[in-house]
């Protein structure tokens, strides 16, 4: 997360915190989506470096709790997704499309606030920070999240009702090396392996700017498959989300920041690379930097579009600055 403090932020954090009595409630939000027709210059169906540009929405609201999305994942049929944000909250939601399957609106958002394991609301901004979301599967069927958060360093799940997430938090034990770090360089990404990965059903956890050596450090969550990895540091730039194909090939988005500008990148690292205490390193399969194309991408997820066909999506964090921007960007390989 880009840490960028303001007044506005504290006041809103501060009502956020002790607003306690509105666990388990939902909010309807009401939201706006602009097409994002062209990125780095191509249109969509165009190839940009070694991926397909599918396009995007450019997605905004007045309710002000609305932003800071940090991660993402889906949960069910027809495009439903859920988002965390940075200061505690879900976002539950549906992708809509365009009979051309082209991504056309966000639909059906509703807010909840995230809960600890009381099922209370998160009690301070220290605990509020979720940066990470993925889906966990049993026997083929989605059948609840599981979350990462930084500063208050932890991971846990939640069950899911008809796709959204509902009940009190149950805590996931991870590794001490990590729960004791307390800032906000330390887990950044989650990501659980598929059936096809050599490494299926681990959980994946990578810090934004933990070293080991001169590497970022990871580590993974697995009866078998268990221990700590690095990933090859790139300049300038840190993970921010992870995300594994079907395949079992892994994808990382990795985010840079330069005064007021960002870039991004995106790695793709084969299946049988990923191992405990592997230096994962893999190749940039889509690059882009400047404040036209892209914003503080943080959010990673693939899914499958209405041909069966893999697509990924990354969004962007706007940090309730009114100079950033929400986007869902979407790309494919073929």
């Amino acid at each position: 997360m880009n840490k960028i403090n303001s007044i506005f932020i504290s006041i809103l954090l501060f009502f956020s915190a002790n607003s306690l009595s509105f666990a388990q409630e939902t909010q309807e939000i009401i939201v706006q989506s602009l097409p994002i027709e062209r990125f780095k210059g191509v249109l969509r169906g165009e190839k940009v470096d070694e991926l397909i540009w599918r396009g995007g929405i450019e997605v905004s609201s007045d309710y002000q709790e609305f932003g800071g999305l940090s991660g993402i994942t889906f949960t069910g049929d027809n495009y439903k997704i859920v988002m965390v944000s940075d200061i505690g909250n879900f976002f539950s939601a549906q992708l809509i499309y365009d009979e051309f399957d082209q991504l056309l609106a966000l639909g059906g958002v509703e807010m909840s606030a995230i809960t600890n394991s009381k099922g209370n609301v998160l009690p301070r901004r220290f605990a509020q920070d979720a940066e990470a979301i993925d889906t966990i599967y049993r026997f083929g069927k989605v059948a609840s999240i599981r979350v990462g958060f930084e500063n208050l360093t932890r991971v846990a799940d939640f069950e899911l009702n008809n796709g959204k997430p509902f009940g009190a938090a149950k805590e996931v034990a991870i590794p001490h090396d990590l729960s004791k770090e307390r800032t906000n360089a330390s887990l950044e990404a989650l990501c659980i392996a598929p059936k096809n990965s050599p490494i299926a059903d681990s959980t994946l956890l990578i810090t934004e700017n933990m070293l080991v050596g001169e590497n970022i450090a990871g580590f993974m969550l697995g009866n078998k498959d268990r221990g700590r990895f690095s990933i090859k540091k790139t300049k300038s730039m840190n993970p921010t989300d992870c995300a594994f194909l079907e395949n079992g090939d892994l994808l990382i988005l990795e985010r840079g920041i330069s005064f007021l500008s960002f870039s991004m990148q995106l790695r793709l690292i084969k299946a049988e690379k990923v191992q405990p205490k592997a230096l994962l390193e893999g190749e940039v399969i889509l690059s882009a930097r400047g404040s036209k194309n892209i914003d503080n991408m943080e959010g990673l997820a693939v899914y499958k579009d209405a041909n069966d066909k893999e697509r990924i999506i990354i969004i962007s964090d706007d940090n309730f600055n009114d100079w950033e921007r929400t986007l869902f960007l979407e790309f494919s390989f073929e």
